[in-house]
């Protein structure tokens, strides 16, 4: 049995890879419609929607033809969002007025998701460290009808260089992904190249404690299922940072797999039918 099959398996998840279909999902974009005219309209062009119960305005979605081929995508009525990765900004829950950070903000999906919850009012600040990737950013703000969001070519380990402190900072970490997303993930992935992201993530958290105001919220989250990258580094953050963690709020998914990050959630294919996922919420001590 493959490596990373077993250590799921010891964890309480016997997972069979052929029989994880994602179902595809799209999040309402609320700056340009409301959830109810979206709906009318996707209706009428036969699109089989289903409310995904622990979003805010998330549907699984099915068509005969392309979505993104249709007039309410490309006016940025809505965005192709897995389900798991709809549930980051809304543990985050940024109001209207905050000074908001996504620390590795392309392609977009979370920075739009954040003008949203902010009604485009207040400061939000978005950051990548791939130019390529900036572009398709700079092109999902516009579609999705973002306003007033800065946008640096910057990696954010070295945030703290644009001086300014934030009241919530999305830190969605690169990893090293999971199976549901990539057919040939057991391939190429390693324990070795597993924890040699780990110092990446690391390095994000610690940048990430010099964007925070005092009592401010931190968001961490990954589409990793390996503790290497989840649990043990809030551990560490925990143990390290002046950080504490906090209930997420979210009743999908399950408790993380130690005793000091029980608040933490972890989302398991097999259970919840999204990708593979993980999210804590923390807030820097006063």
């Amino acid at each position: 049995m493959n490596i990373f099959l077993k250590r799921y398996r010891e964890l309480g998840h016997d997972i069979d890879p052929d029989k994880i279909a994602l179902k595809r999902a799209i999040r309402v974009n609320t700056l340009k419609i409301s959830e109810d005219d979206l709906v009318t309209r996707l209706k009428r062009k036969k699109v089989r929607l289903q409310k995904i119960p622990f979003t805010d305005v998330g549907y699984w979605a099915e068509a005969d033809f392309a979505l993104s081929s249709t007039a309410e995508y490309l006016h940025g009525h809505f965005y192709s969002q897995e389900a798991a990765s709809q549930l980051p900004a809304k543990v985050l829950d940024p109001k209207n007025g905050d000074s908001v950070l996504d620390m590795c903000a392309a392609p977009g999906s979370k920075t739009t998701q954040l003008a949203a919850l902010m009604q485009n009012q207040g400061t939000l600040i978005a950051l990548d460290s791939n130019m390529g990737r900036i572009s398709a950013l700079r092109n999902n703000l516009e579609r999705c009808g973002v306003r007033d969001c800065l946008v640096y070519h910057k990696d954010s380990v070295h945030a703290a260089d644009i001086d300014l402190k934030f009241d919530r900072v999305l830190l969605d970490a690169p990893c090293s992904g999971n199976f549901t997303t990539d057919k040939d993930w057991f391939d190429k992935r390693s324990l070795e190249g597993i924890r040699s992201m780990v110092k990446t993530q690391k390095a994000l958290l610690r940048a990430a404690v010099n964007l925070l105001k005092s009592g401010s919220t931190l968001v961490y989250s990954t589409c990793s299922l390996e503790p290497e990258e989840d649990e043990e580094v809030i551990e560490w953050a925990i143990a390290e940072l002046p950080l504490k963690l906090m209930d997420t709020g979210l009743k999908v998914g399950e408790p993380g797999t130690t005793s000091a990050t029980r608040l933490c959630r972890r989302f398991w294919p097999d259970k919840t039918g999204t990708q593979g996922f993980f999210i804590a919420k923390l807030v820097l001590s006063a």
